[in-house]
């Protein structure tokens, strides 16, 4: 029997490209080339996203490796731009919603975060939600999930989790979460799991 929905952000809800962010910032930095813009920012980015540092940190740390030339507001507006609606996964949440508490459990940052709330109506049928930056650590590491169980009161045997990252499944089936690899290709075989569990 399932109790409550657990749902990873990116690439489950909304599928996501960082390469339309990459473009942006190099086209305002020294650094041309996207792919080493992203090299030289990951290290900044995980600790952004882990609560390692804080939004001023970030932006400040960015603008030092890249020698960006634009604005906060700027980097801040390309680095939300990487969304859109995954439309199977949105029509989901819709019928689960008002029948069975609804969560999110996401590695990602404050600006993301924020952003997606903002943008997406579909947030509000979300009752709460565990995200990395808050919590202070990530997936697939077992603490965000004991946090998240913590946080909401979740019953893990009882608790349907849907996620794209095979190492996150990994973890929730190892502390007893019924979960689900989820490709938004393969979006039927979802459906086809929640109807034999007579969701």
């Amino acid at each position: 029997m399932i109790d409550a929905f657990l749902f990873d952000i990116g690439n489950v809800l909304l599928r996501f490209d960082f390469a339309l962010a990459l473009q942006k910032l190099a086209d305002e930095s020294e650094v041309h080339d996207p792919a080493v813009v992203l090299r030289r920012i990951e290290s900044v980015k995980e600790a952004y996203e882990d609560g390692r540092i804080d939004r001023a940190e970030f932006l400040r740390a960015t603008r030092a490796v890249l020698r960006y030339r634009g604005t906060d507001a700027a980097f801040i507006a390309a680095w939300e731009d990487i969304f859109e609606p995954n439309a199977p996964m949105l029509a989901l949440v819709e019928r689960l919603h008002g029948r069975w508490p609804l969560y999110l459990l996401s590695n990602t940052s404050d600006i993301h975060r924020d952003y997606v709330f903002r943008r997406y109506p579909v947030f509000a049928r979300f009752t709460a939600g565990t995200y990395s930056y808050a919590a202070r650590t990530s997936k697939p590491g077992a603490e965000i999930y004991h946090h998240a169980i913590r946080e909401h009161g979740l019953d893990p045997a009882r608790t349907f989790f849907i996620d794209d990252l095979l190492p996150n499944i990994e973890t929730a089936r190892a502390l007893g979460f019924r979960a689900h690899h989820y490709h938004h290709e393969r979006h039927a075989a979802l459906e086809k799991e929640l109807a034999a569990l007579g969701v």
